[in-house]
């Protein structure tokens, strides 16, 4: 599918056009091939005329749809480094446990559990944050969130014990998360339906490597030096995306239903970083027991909850093996920080395959899907990815399961974990591009959703994947886990046949605003 760089000059709308305006989808999907659009018809297509913008822009300049392409990715890549930010200082932890260990006379499990209610927070901030974005804004929830976890990685790497470490931990997965569980509000306010695959491939991308980067880096500096210098990288990272926010970041809510004339005016980048100039505009217009209830009020969709779910099942073993592989590689191969280090490369690659693979897969399902439904693109159309990802992540995980218990050379578990990370990367675009697309209204509250599926299924798996391994081998518990993972798929056939019923069935989320 073609992305463009401009709109069109129409500008006014004929009710009699057989393709409404409304910027929301129905349950019949969204109408994008503009052939099938009357001659006399005045909706905005992009520059080619081949696709209808969906949602129509306003007329401003100041409407995000409207703005320059320069400004949006430059808004993108600093939502994407900051969503870098939680699974990066999580996953770091994973390596700095084994000195740690040592330091506070502790056995490495027992360091573990900071590690745990870090992923926990993870999970919890971003359904707090996009309840807030709802109330304050946008911008200055990024911006608060992003200022109190710098504050709280420095405190990571300042601990003096393990108890101010552990405070500090969950305080920093808190924070840190506001990217990460937001992140679809921001793609979804200036981007267009049939560019949001692609955006989501880029923003995922960050996130699914971030947690492979994290022990990478980490292992090389604890093998030189200490792990305190691991967390202050860390806190550099942090202060490098906080300052990107308070320099590129923007206020993206816009209420398309009021005119350009009547919209507030912006005056002060900075008023707007801190919340003021929101404030005193009443720029959202939720009440805050508004706000907070909608991720309740999604949650309860049942097309929101199965992908929940579904995403839970598929997406647990992630953290589970990241956050508790070195604990296996160090008797089975003697590998020390440097070579758990260099074994994290190999996720590595998996994720560079996987988002430059999807950057042209999941553009050219929809195109097929659309050409196929009369130019109309439904949202089950994105789950048609995870075809191609179940496969790689059922045999990764096997194959890993049998390198860890047989012994077999390292190279075949590195194998294994890729194949594994590849599929997860596709099908973590598909399952958040479907669940935007199916409640483009609730953008963040379902961002929050599978933000917080990730993070809670990984919890229980951090928890008893060393256990369960050294109870029933590690053949057993991966080959369990491919196995839930294989019939977690039946979850996205049940969306793809009944889905579209289901989102009838529960109706829109008539928020206030959207």
């Amino acid at each position: 599918m073609s992305m463009p760089s401009e709109l069109e000059k129409s500008t006014a709308y004929i009710d009699s056009d057989p393709i409404t305006p409304d910027s929301s989808s129905d349950d019949e999907g969204y109408v994008l091939d503009a052939h099938k659009l009357g001659a006399n018809s005045t909706l905005k297509t992009t520059s080619d005329g081949s696709i209808i913008l969906r949602p129509q822009p306003s007329d401003s300049p100041g409407d995000p749809l409207n703005w320059s392409q320069w400004k949006k990715h430059i808004l993108l890549l600093v939502i994407s480094a900051t969503a870098f930010l939680p699974d990066y200082g999580g996953a770091a932890g994973a390596v700095a446990l084994i000195p740690q260990a040592v330091d506070w006379n502790m056995t490495q499990e027992g360091v573990l559990q900071a590690l745990i209610g870090n992923v926990f927070m993870i999970g919890a901030g971003g359904l707090i944050s996009v309840a807030f974005m709802a109330y304050f804004g946008r911008l200055p929830v990024l911006f608060w969130f992003t200022f109190c976890a710098l504050w709280s990685a420095a405190f990571c790497a300042g601990a003096a014990n393990f108890t101010q470490y552990q405070a500090a931990r969950v305080l920093n997965g808190f924070f840190s998360t506001v990217a990460q569980g937001g992140g679809l509000v921001f793609i979804n306010d200036i981007f267009f339906v049939h560019e949001h695959a692609r955006k989501i491939n880029v923003w995922s991308f960050f996130i699914i490597l971030s947690p492979y980067l994290g022990p990478m880096f980490t292992g090389f500096i604890i093998a030189a030096s200490t792990w305190q210098w691991a967390f202050a990288l860390y806190v550099l990272m942090t202060g490098l995306c906080l300052t990107a926010v308070i320099c590129f970041g923007q206020e993206t809510y816009y209420d398309r239903r009021i005119a350009p004339e009547s919209q507030p005016l912006r005056k002060s980048h900075l008023l707007r970083v801190v919340g003021i100039e929101q404030y005193r505009t009443h720029l959202v217009g939720n009440t805050f027991s508004q706000a907070m209830m909608r991720p309740v009020r999604a949650i309860c969709k049942p097309v929101v909850f199965i992908s929940t779910v579904y995403y839970t099942l598929i997406f647990a073993w992630v953290v589970g093996i990241n956050t508790t592989l070195s604990i296996f590689l160090q008797p089975l191969y003697g590998f020390g920080p440097r070579q758990i280090g260099f074994f994290y490369f190999t996720p590595i690659v998996a994720v560079i395959l996987g988002e430059a693979c999807g950057h042209w897969l999941h553009d050219s399902i929809a195109s097929v899907c659309m050409r196929r439904n009369g130019g109309r693109l439904e949202a089950e159309a994105r789950l048609w990815v995870t075809y191609i990802a179940t496969p790689f992540m059922v045999a990764g995980l096997v194959l890993l399961g049998f390198a860890l218990q047989h012994g077999y050379p390292y190279m075949l578990a590195a194998l294994g974990w890729g194949l594994y990370v590849f599929g997860i990367m596709l099908a973590t675009v598909g399952i958040n591009a479907y669940a935007l697309d199916a409640y483009p209204e609730a953008a963040g509250e379902v961002s929050a959703w599978l933000n917080f599926a990730r993070t809670t299924g990984g919890i229980f798996v951090t928890e008893w994947q060393v256990p369960w391994a050294a109870a029933v081998g590690p053949v057993a518990a991966l080959g369990t886990q491919a196995g839930i993972t294989a019939g977690a798929f039946l979850l996205v056939v049940l969306l793809q046949v009944v889905g579209k019923r289901l989102r009838h069935y529960g109706g829109r989320l008539d928020f206030r605003t959207n």
